[in-house]
């Protein structure tokens, strides 16, 4: 992939840390979610930053208990080693009920070091 442009792969196909982030996410599953990001990973969701481990144990703390609403993996792709991006469908009680979002992993390691969500 030396063009840095993104690829299609299959959603098995992403690296472990994504996936174990992902399910811990989906079932609310704080305390293991947190454990997928180095000490000074940043999150940026919904416009607004975070930054090392205790403020996005905060933001995942507050965003499963905001809203109610089911998630379903409908893509993943891979730019480069390190990046990747992982389509979700949304549908909740959240305003406009439905939703489209690419969470946008950038890896060190085997930790997630930037997680962008946005539509």
């Amino acid at each position: 992939m030396q063009d840095n442009r993104p690829r299609a792969i299959a959603p098995e196909a992403l690296p472990g840390v994504i996936t174990r982030y992902l399910k811990a996410h989906r079932v609310h599953d704080t305390a293991t979610a947190v454990t997928a990001f180095t000490g000074d990973a940043t999150v940026i969701d919904d416009g607004k930053t975070y930054e090392g481990i205790g403020e996005i144990e905060r933001w995942l703390g507050r965003a499963a208990t905001e809203f109610t609403y089911t998630t379903e993996l409908t893509g993943a792709q891979q730019t480069d080693a390190t990046r990747y991006v992982a389509t979700h469908h949304l549908e909740g009680n959240f305003p406009g009920g439905t939703v489209d979002l690419r969470y946008r992993f950038t890896l060190r390691g085997d930790l997630i070091e930037r997680l962008v969500i946005e539509p």
